[in-house]
């Protein structure tokens, strides 16, 4: 064990350029995803809360895609997108929309109704009690599903490399193919730490953001 170890730090030594250059792509991928499923997932979640009949069949669109094992999503999409980063970035985005979408409806939806019947009793629009009530209320909610989402988008990226685009799974395909286990696991701990990095930042932001409504 101890000689595997020292095997996997000497590939960061002498190949750190390359694992700097795989994780800055990595990072760039699972971001653009983040932002597209969080972004999409945080409007569905919205009009959903609205709109509240159309809500289990979208949800259950939503669940049919979560599904989908994740390396048959970026099989599924390469008639249409080809190979490469695009492909990556649509499949993870579609399989990280679940978790946002049915945390931002949750947090929506379980706002306490005496809280908005009095805002409304105040002469609040809905678009004011949407932005003003509904939305901090919920936060805590909805900032669990860009947790969950985040990580998965994180890992999911790791499979990527499968279908030719970059990212730290270039290094597990590549320690797969010549049969580097020491390559395999360098790649895989770099996905692991930066998915508990992402986690731990969201996490202080959350007890940040939960601390602060209770000193309100």
């Amino acid at each position: 064990m101890i000689a595997f170890l020292q095997e996997v730090i000497q590939l960061y030594i002498e190949r750190g350029s390359w694992f700097l250059e795989l994780l800055g792509a990595h990072v760039r991928l699972s971001a653009m995803a983040i932002l597209i499923a969080g972004t999409l997932g945080l409007l569905i979640g919205i009009l959903l809360s609205e709109y509240r009949k159309a809500a289990p069949a979208v949800i259950g669109i939503c669940n049919v895609f979560y599904t989908i094992p994740s390396i048959s999503m970026l099989g599924i999409l390469i008639p249409l997108l080809g190979i490469g980063d695009r492909n990556a970035v649509t499949a993870i985005s579609i399989y990280a929309l679940m978790p946002m979408v049915r945390n931002t409806y949750t947090g929506l939806v379980t706002v306490d109704q005496d809280i908005l019947e009095a805002a409304k009793a105040m002469g609040s629009t809905r678009m004011q009690i949407l932005r003003r009530v509904k939305l901090p209320l919920a936060l805590p909610v909805i900032l669990t599903g860009l947790r969950s989402m985040t990580v998965m988008a994180i890992s999911m990226c790791g499979l990527a490399s499968y279908i030719g685009a970059s990212g730290l799974g270039k290094a597990i395909y590549r320690g797969i193919s010549i049969y580097n286990p020491a390559m395999t696991f360098a790649g895989s701990i770099l996905i692991a730490l930066l998915a508990l990095a992402a986690d731990l930042l969201l996490g202080l932001a959350e007890k940040a953001y939960k601390k602060k409504r209770r000193m309100i």
